[in-house]
């Protein structure tokens, strides 16, 4: 396991720190993908300085703090997919697919139209409020899928399904009524990394940590919770206790996101789900390389939103949906065609 693991582990890395160069350099005022990293290093001591005043602000005030946020956000969401498909045991389950990312935005666009006059709250307040709309559309999820204690896989998309159409729909009527905040919640609907700033990148930042050393800190109750409730029942887990904490933590990663970067579908469905096919399911391993798999998917997402049509910017979940929604209809067609109807 380890020879495989490894080079699994740097090669991620890697790839990860080439994706942050090429992101630099890539988008409407090209910069040298070279020049991207020296002007990097101008900032540290006895460096000689690179590049020009525009090129050095570019850089470090509009590209390195988006850069920074997307890699935040994908390792987020990714994170929050491991652990919804692990303690769901269903390798459809994904918070936007589930509709919490969409109880979050409502969160989020409830706090800007009525609760954004509150100065003391101010923008720590929204992670906070988009965790409670994403725990309630989770809750409702759940509820709405359960039939004699047990959830199938079709019924929890379908539940997934119908509250995404009613929460989306309360969306709609904030935008009908929001007036001149229209703008910030078709932000939050469309999802876009756009306008990033470093004091997105510092309220994420203890949300990050906070999720993902609870998560890590559970890999073992997520590996015997994958081999079913009534072998971890037998070795002496509440279940039922731990299932709502874990999913807890992971609307907690995903409200947080979508509270700074708005809705952005799939991510926690297509890297989990392929990092399981290549390194296995023991989710201490699982985990962690998930995330970084997630910073880089996102953070190429973002690249190519930025760059595919000059001089405008597409938003980053319809690059997403054009990778995810072929991939969801795959693994759904796949799991129906082997007739599963999985339960937990």
């Amino acid at each position: 396991m380890k020879r495989k693991i490894i080079p699994w582990t740097v090669g991620l890395l890697f790839l990860l720190f080439l994706t942050i160069l090429a992101s630099l350099s890539i988008g409407s005022v090209y910069v040298p993908f070279g020049l991207s990293f020296r002007i990097l290093l101008d900032h540290l001591p006895y460096m000689p300085p690179a590049g020009s005043l525009v090129q050095n602000a570019i850089i470090w005030e509009l590209r390195l703090p988006r850069i920074f946020l997307a890699v935040l956000v994908g390792a987020m969401l990714s994170a929050s997919g491991v652990a919804f498909q692990g303690i769901l045991r269903n390798p459809l389950a994904d918070p936007y697919i589930l509709g919490v990312s969409v109880g979050a935005a409502l969160g989020a666009a409830g706090y800007i139209v009525y609760l954004h006059n509150i100065a003391w709250l101010g923008q720590l307040g929204l992670p906070l409020v988009s965790f409670a709309g994403g725990i309630v559309s989770l809750a409702l999820v759940l509820v709405l899928a359960e039939h004699h204690g047990q959830r199938d896989r079709e019924t929890l998309i379908l539940s997934g399904v119908v509250i995404q159409s009613l929460f989306g729909a309360f969306l709609t009527f904030l935008i009908a009524i929001a007036g001149h905040q229209m703008q910030e919640i078709v932000f939050w609907m469309m999802g876009s990394l756009a306008n990033s700033s470093w004091q997105n990148v510092v309220i994420l930042l203890p949300y990050f940590i906070a999720g993902m050393v609870y998560l890590l800190l559970q890999y073992r109750d997520l590996n015997v919770i994958a081999l079913g409730e009534r072998a971890a029942t037998y070795l002496g887990m509440e279940v039922e206790k731990k299932k709502i904490a874990i999913l807890a933590a992971g609307t907690l990663l995903t409200a947080a996101a979508v509270s700074q970067v708005g809705i952005i579908g799939f991510v926690g469905l297509i890297v989990p789900h392929l990092m399981r096919l290549v390194i296995g399911p023991d989710h201490k391993v699982l985990l962690p390389l998930s995330t970084v798999a997630g910073a880089i998917f996102l953070l190429w997402s973002d690249t190519i939103a930025r760059a595919v049509i000059p001089s405008q910017e597409l938003p980053i979940g319809v690059v997403t949906a054009f990778v995810g929604a072929p991939f969801f209809a795959y693994l759904l067609k796949k799991g129906l065609r082997r007739g599963k109807s999985e339960s937990f």
